[in-house]
């Protein structure tokens, strides 16, 4: 499957209301489901309505997605789940920069795949889920004039300074994880060259995607 898709996936997945980090404590929090939902449309629009972002414009992609997405992504859950059990031994450093890369490779593969929203709708399937459920599995089809893609989306509860929010950590694309897909590419990598080597070589891939 082209990770192209994948890509698309999260973006149609992305969380657009800024506001909702800045929610009172005593407020209500938005189901998981309903936040997919809303948030996948409003993305959509924002790029229909930018001529920039539907051409792939690499630097207002970029802005979108670190203003509208990332702040609603588990992304150090989601780089350590990549970066497999060796994440544990890498230094602070080394984390850093592994999540400095992994998020540099994701925003400049969405220029690419943002060109593909058009026409699409993203229809979320009724979830069923118990009031101390922590962590949950929003499932959902991308609706278009091709085939619908099956998108599920792994989503938990995370409470940190800014308060708590259902944040997404993972996506499955027509049964595929993107976590599990990173992880098979990077262990082969830290297998042969080490963390360091695989730091060099996202960062090789992102000054590619960059030219």
């Amino acid at each position: 499957m082209a990770i192209k898709r994948i890509f698309l996936s999260l973006l149609l997945a992305g969380l657009a209301a800024s506001g909702l980090a800045q929610t009172a404590p005593t407020a209500p929090i938005e189901a998981p489901d309903a936040l997919v939902a809303r948030l996948a449309k409003d993305i959509t629009d924002a790029v229909k309505a930018d001529k920039g972002l539907a051409a792939g414009d690499a630097d207002k992609v970029a802005t979108l997605i670190d203003t509208k997405i990332i702040p609603f992504i588990n992304f150090p859950r989601m780089t350590a789940s990549s970066v497999g059990p060796t994440w544990r031994s890498a230094t602070s450093d080394q984390q850093k920069r592994l999540q400095e890369e992994f998020k540099t490779l994701l925003i400049r593969t969405y220029a690419g795949a943002v060109k593909e929203v058009k026409d699409q709708t993203v229809i979320v399937k009724p979830l069923r889920m118990a009031a101390d459920d922590t962590a949950v599995i929003v499932r959902s089809e991308v609706r278009g004039k091709n085939d619908p893609i099956q998108l599920d989306y792994r989503v938990g509860k995370l409470t940190d300074a800014s308060g708590t929010a259902w944040k997404i950590y993972d996506i499955n694309v027509l049964g595929v994880w993107l976590v599990e897909t990173y992880r098979g590419q990077f262990a082969q990598e830290i297998n042969a060259n080490g963390i360091d080597g695989l730091i060099k070589l996202l960062s090789e891939k992102n000054k590619s995607v960059k030219k």
